[in-house]
C-alpha cells in the first residue's frame, strides 16, 4: 500500500493551485523538551520499521507547548527512575494542541511495547482516552506526521499501524483513539507477534 506517499503527492499537487501546505510538522527536540540524556541506546532490527503502534499517556492533556514539554519531561523521570529504563520508552509524543515531541527518535529501540519494540515506532498521544475523545488537531498532527515519516522513508511506506492493546494486555491507547485509528487505511486488525518477549 502506497497510501500515505500518494497522500503526500496530492498534497504537493494541490499546493500548485491553491493555498495548501504540505510542510511536516515541526517537532521539538529532546534539547528543546530539556531531556535528560539516555543511559544507552540501540538501534532498531529493522530500519525503517514496519510497525507504529499507537499508545496514550494516560495522564492529563496538556495544550501548550510549556505545560507538555513538562509533561513529556515527568513522564521521562518515571520511565527511568521508576520503570528502571534507559530513556522515555516512546520514540515521539503528541500534545493535545498537536505539538509533536521527539521521545527516543527515529531509528532506535523503544521500550512500548514489548513485542514490537525492535521494529515499530511508538507514538504516544499525551492524555486519557478511554472515555473521552482526543483533539481533533491531535489526531491530525498524528496522521500529518505518519504521512510525512513514510514519505521521508523513516517507516515503511505501507507500514502496519496498531493499538497498544493488540500488542499486549492494556487498555491503551483508549477506546477513543482505537476506535479512531481502526478506520484508517494503515491499520493491521490481526498484528504478527513481532519479536522475542523483551524490552
Amino acid at each position: 500500500m502506497i497510501y500515505s506517499r500518494y497522500l503526500w503527492i496530492v498534497c504537493v499537487v494541490l499546493s500548485l493551485f491553491y493555498q495548501t501546505n504540505c510542510e511536516c510538522p515541526k517537532i521539538y527536540t529532546r534539547n528543546e523538551w530539556s531531556a535528560r540524556k539516555a543511559l544507552s541506546t540501540r538501534p532498531l532490527r529493522e530500519d525503517p520499521p514496519p510497525y507504529v503502534v499507537v499508545h496514550h499517556s494516560a495522564t492529563r492533556s496538556c495544550f501548550s507547548v510549556e505545560d507538555c514539554s513538562k509533561l513529556v519531561k515527568s513522564i521521562q523521570d518515571y520511565h527511568i527512575d521508576h520503570n528502571g529504563w534507559d530513556d522515555i520508552g516512546y520514540n515521539f509524543l503528541i500534545g493535545g494542541d498537536g505539538t509533536i515531541y521527539e521521545g527516543r527518535g527515529y531509528g532506535l529501540h523503544g521500550a512500548h511495547s514489548i513485542p514490537y519494540n525492535a521494529r515499530s515506532l511508538g507514538v504516544c498521544l499525551l492524555g486519557s482516552f478511554k472515555d473521552t475523545n482526543p483533539p481533533n488537531v491531535q489526531l491530525k498532527a498524528l496522521e500529518d506526521f505518519l504521512s510525512c515519516a513514510a514519505a521521508d522513508h523513516k517507516i515503511i511506506a505501507d507500514y502496519h499501524l496498531i493499538g497498544h492493546r493488540q500488542a499486549d494486555k492494556t487498555e491503551c491507547p483508549g477506546d477513543r483513539v482505537h476506535a479512531v485509528i481502526e478506520k484508517w487505511p494503515h491499520f493491521e486488525a490481526n498484528p504478527q507477534d513481532a519479536s522475542p518477549k523483551k524490552l
